[in-house]
């Protein structure tokens, strides 16, 4: 019988932020559970040396700088952990024609599950998701489609408390 390493508590946790955020990602606006709330979590999974990372909340810039990550402006940064949508949309990397994967990562606390029907739409959508997203302005998915130019953009994840949901660049948005 082989031995294999044990993951540390850190390891699991991170492996099963990430594979949420995946799993969000590739069915957009279907909530995922994540193994603790909040932003600090996702920070843990995805920032690392090599990173730009824009947080509003010093708390969350505090966990962000103890993985080496780079602050910087909204405008330059890979990863935006936001305690609110932004108000413009058009400065935030988008990636290019050739490296579409370049776009920034928003992360974004909301609630789930009143306010308006949003539809989904796009790769990894069966027909059309509806969810609810009352703190996110109709405003908002309207810069975003304004802004946007396939194959560019940028992913968006929206926390609730320990649930995440995904709208990757690819995914339509439309107020109902």
């Amino acid at each position: 019988m082989g031995a294999h390493p044990t993951p540390s508590d850190f390891e699991a946790r991170t492996n099963a932020t990430y594979d949420a955020l995946m799993w969000a990602l590739s069915r957009p606006g279907l909530p995922r559970d994540l193994p603790s709330a909040g932003q600090s979590g996702i920070i843990e999974t995805l920032i690392d040396r090599e990173c730009a990372v824009y947080c509003e909340d010093p708390a969350m810039a505090e966990i962000a700088a103890r993985t080496g990550a780079a602050m910087a402006p909204p405008e330059d940064a890979d990863h935006l952990f936001l305690s609110q949508p932004p108000a413009r949309l058009a400065g935030l990397r988008q990636g290019s024609d050739m490296y579409p994967e370049g776009g920034a990562t928003l992360v974004i606390p909301t609630r789930f599950g009143s306010g308006r029907h949003l539809g989904l739409t796009g790769p990894g959508v069966g027909g059309q998701v509806l969810c609810r997203l009352p703190d996110i302005p109709h405003s908002f998915w309207a810069d975003r489609a304004r802004v946007m130019r396939y194959p560019m953009g940028f992913e968006i994840f929206l926390i609730d408390g320990a649930q995440v949901i995904g709208i990757p660049r690819t995914t339509v948005v439309e107020v109902l």
